[in-house]
């Protein structure tokens, strides 16, 4: 779905922003562009980041996992 249409933005732009490190609107604004026109998309670019964020998968490391130096 397209959620800047003056910049060509869709969810699965900002789904793959949001994976390679973007936390922020400032990120998706510098990174794809959102929200620099009319900016009548920020209600739905903010709330699709937010979402994408709280059901980004945890990340699971044990000790098993952790260097020997690191283990205590």
């Amino acid at each position: 779905m397209y959620v800047c249409l003056c910049k060509g933005i869709t969810d699965h732009q900002i789904r793959r922003a949001v994976a390679e490190g973007a936390d922020s609107m400032r990120d998706l604004r510098r990174e794809l562009g959102v929200c620099t026109d009319c900016g009548k998309c920020g209600v739905c670019a903010n709330r699709l980041l937010r979402d994408t964020l709280n059901t980004a998968p945890a990340v699971n490391v044990s000790m098993a996992d952790a260097p020997q130096w690191a283990v205590g």
